[in-house]
């Protein structure tokens, strides 16, 4: 079993100083309330204090947070009322530490199906409002029902155009690819991956200065870097590849990725470590950084295997190993996503990683959940 890299749990002093040579966002889960009575579909209830915790502990690594986007369980399971309660409880947590925090703006208020174009901006602008008075970084994500209603690129161009004509602080645009949500299919008006890359970057050029970044959820090294090297000057590239993260940070010497990952939720000591090792811009940095970061890619590559938006399954499982909450419930019931095996997995690479502080009650766990599911030889 290899030995963490420093303590998980309780980061040294100097591992609370903020992060230079990359912007690093950690997409972050949350912990469903166990002992509410509620069912798939429903209303999400969350354990606020556990919840919030995790927040801060991201924070105390030195990462920023990314609320209420997909590894939160947006349109999968996080009602957005509750999402926006959640994005007013974190900014006052990020001020109080002064963490990095950016909010994701949807429009999963509205019904999954039927809504117009109008409806859609509507929605986008009252969620933009709630993370602006919370004074976070706007994330403007993908929206299933803009899928849905828009008939091409030019649907695509005003929408985004009049929501970035009215934002008060740059945001980041945020391209998911249907392996993460089949319903954003044909997002920025074509299936054809060069004319939606054409039309996202369109949108980039006519509204730069309110464009802090574009996240990129492909999958897909190559297409991601020929995007990040089109961007305008001052333009970030957040990965959100959780298969090639370590060379798409690494970069290469036409520029480099900065980072808005769900695999980051497990794996914040490791990042920050990774990254820091990029500060110290000594000529063995980028191979210290990929030291610190490659061993990792198995994991992630075993939580995100398809089909991939069942990802979050495996991030929770790993945050109740780890001690970041008492209980492996979802909210929707989504704890049974993954099957045993595909849970059990997880944790013999997450140990082989020494990401728990407690190996002994991580395996203590693992086999309780593994014999509840009749795996009795666990």
């Amino acid at each position: 079993m290899n030995a963490p890299v420093n303590a998980a749990m309780n980061p040294s002093p100097s591992a609370r100083s903020p992060l230079r040579s990359r912007t690093v966002f950690a997409a972050a889960h949350v912990v469903a309330d166990p002992s509410a009575g509620t069912t798939p579909g429903g209303p999400a209830v969350l354990d606020w204090d556990a919840t919030l915790a995790f927040r801060r502990h991201l924070w105390a690594h030195g990462l920023g947070v990314a609320e209420a986007m997909d590894t939160a369980q947006r349109g999968m399971g996080l009602d957005w009322a509750v999402a926006a309660e959640l994005i007013r409880r974190s900014a006052a947590e990020a001020r109080a530490v002064g963490g990095l925090l950016a909010c994701g703006v949807g429009t999963d208020q509205l019904p999954a199906h039927g809504a117009t174009l109008a409806e859609v901006r509507a929605a986008y602008e009252e969620q933009l409002a709630v993370v602006e008075d919370a004074g976070a970084r706007p994330v403007l994500m993908a929206s299933r029902q803009l899928a849905a209603a828009a008939t091409g690129p030019d649907d695509y161009q005003e929408l985004y155009g009049h929501l970035l004509r009215q934002t008060t602080r740059p945001v980041i645009l945020h391209w998911l690819g249907p392996m993460f949500d089949p319903a954003l299919a044909g997002y920025w008006g074509s299936d054809a991956y060069d004319a939606a890359t054409k039309t996202l970057l369109q949108i980039v050029a006519d509204h730069p200065d309110a464009v802090d970044g574009v996240k990129i959820s492909l999958l897909d090294a190559g297409r991601e870097v020929r995007l990040r090297r089109r961007l305008p000057r001052g333009v970030r590239c957040y990965t959100g590849d959780d298969f090639h993260y370590p060379e798409l940070i690494a970069g290469d010497e036409h520029g480099f990725s900065h980072a808005l990952l769900g695999i980051f939720d497990p794996l914040a000591q490791r990042a920050a470590e990774a990254v820091r090792r990029l500060d110290a811009a000594g000529p063995g940095g980028v191979a210290a950084f990929r030291a610190v970061l490659d061993p990792t890619v198995a994991l992630a590559r075993h939580l995100f295997q398809a089909p991939t938006r069942y990802y979050k399954t495996g991030i929770v499982l790993l945050a109740w190993l780890a001690g970041h909450q008492s209980h492996f419930t979802m909210v929707g019931g989504l704890q049974s996503a993954r099957s045993p095996e595909h849970l059990r997995r997880a944790y013999e690479l997450a140990d082989g990683l020494g990401l728990f502080p407690d190996p002994e009650r991580a395996a203590r766990r693992m086999r309780t959940l593994l014999a509840a599911h009749g795996a009795e030889d666990a």
